[in-house]
């Protein structure tokens, strides 16, 4: 920026416009840069990596399949029972030295006082892994 010139005259004040040309150049010199760069940062390393051959050692715990229908009808692994029923069970499993996984099933029209006063009874019985199942093929909105 430029604040006046050599010339003493009275008309002679500061200049009131901003010099374009640094500006442009540094610019420029940016542009430059960023073109050079841009094809660094795509640039892959092949590497060879080693294959594993070895299977995963995975434990299958046991599970429970518990499934609620609409009315509040209970299936025990696809065995229809009553609610007592339900409880003793509950807690015969949950007595065991690796208690299974409770997986519920519930119908999408299940009252939610059902769903928690099972899922409170399995808590009670000692089950504390409960997971809910749904069927990928009817995908909710």
């Amino acid at each position: 920026m430029s604040f006046g010139g050599f010339i003493k005259d009275a008309d002679a004040g500061p200049m009131a416009q901003i010099n374009m040309i640094p500006l442009i150049d540094v610019m420029l010199v940016l542009l430059v840069i960023f073109i050079v760069t841009a094809p660094l940062l795509t640039h892959a390393v092949k590497v060879d990596l080693p294959q594993a051959a070895s299977q995963p050692n995975q434990t299958k715990a046991d599970h429970i399949q518990l499934a609620i229908t609409a009315q509040g009808a209970l299936y025990w692994n696809g065995e229809s029972i009553d609610t007592n029923e339900m409880k003793r069970r509950m807690l015969e499993a949950g007595k065991q030295t690796t208690p299974p996984e409770l997986h519920l099933r519930a119908d999408k029209t299940t009252q939610y006082q059902i769903l928690s006063e099972v899922m409170s009874e399995a808590s009670r019985a000692g089950l504390y892994k409960i997971g809910f199942v749904s069927d990928p093929r009817y995908p909710t909105p």
